[in-house]
């Protein structure tokens, strides 16, 4: 698999040239990074090339690097069965400048663009409907960036019972859980059975 992608690396070198910035293979996955001005036409060469050929958008999700200048990363992972491959682009943009839309040319792309815009606020130009997806009626803020509060915000749902919209202090239940210890997660300050053999070697 690393071959191919390698061979793939090479390739697309020669055919995108300067359209292309840093390629990483890494883990048996190839990561490319690209200008925002570039994604559009480097996806259309990506599916419709026979050589490539990825015709399926597996995702596209935002990543937030709150210390850079460019602080967001658009990750988009796209799949060819015909060469079964599987290849990462990635272009690097701020909380202003829009990344040209993809919806273009994978229709697919249009919930994932707005789940990146509504949880970190990425925009997206030429979107038929950039709104947001996941979050309530009226949310302020984007949840996924690093620099999001946890507390002062307000929960809005609709009230069976009172049969009418409500707003709510937002209440992180999560803290006030009971901790069994038996979780992977958490430590314990016992021997657990079995452990006690662990420990003599």
């Amino acid at each position: 698999m690393s071959e191919a992608l390698k061979d793939l690396a090479v390739y697309l070198a020669e055919k995108l040239g300067a359209r292309i910035g840093e390629t990483v293979l890494a883990y048996g996955e190839l990561t490319i990074s690209v200008a925002p001005e570039d994604i559009v036409a480097v996806a259309g060469f990506l599916r419709d090339d026979v050589q490539c050929q990825f015709v399926s958008m597996i995702d596209i999700c935002g990543v937030d690097h709150l210390a850079r200048e460019k602080r967001f990363d658009v990750v988009y992972h796209l799949l060819s069965p015909r060469q079964n491959l599987r290849i990462r682009l990635k272009v690097q943009t701020d909380d202003e400048t829009p990344v040209p839309s993809l919806t273009g040319i994978y229709p697919g792309a249009d919930w994932f663009e707005r789940e990146a815009y509504d949880m970190y606020g990425i925009l997206f130009s030429g979107h038929p409907d950039l709104r947001r997806l996941l979050t309530d009626y009226g949310f302020e803020g984007y949840p996924l960036r690093k620099d999001f509060p946890l507390t002062g915000f307000v929960e809005v749902r609709y009230d069976d019972a009172a049969k009418r919209v409500v707003y709510e202090p937002v209440e992180l239940r999560q803290e006030f859980r009971n901790f069994d210890f038996l979780s992977p997660w958490e430590g314990t300050d016992y021997v657990l059975p079995g452990d006690e053999k662990a420990k003599g070697n």
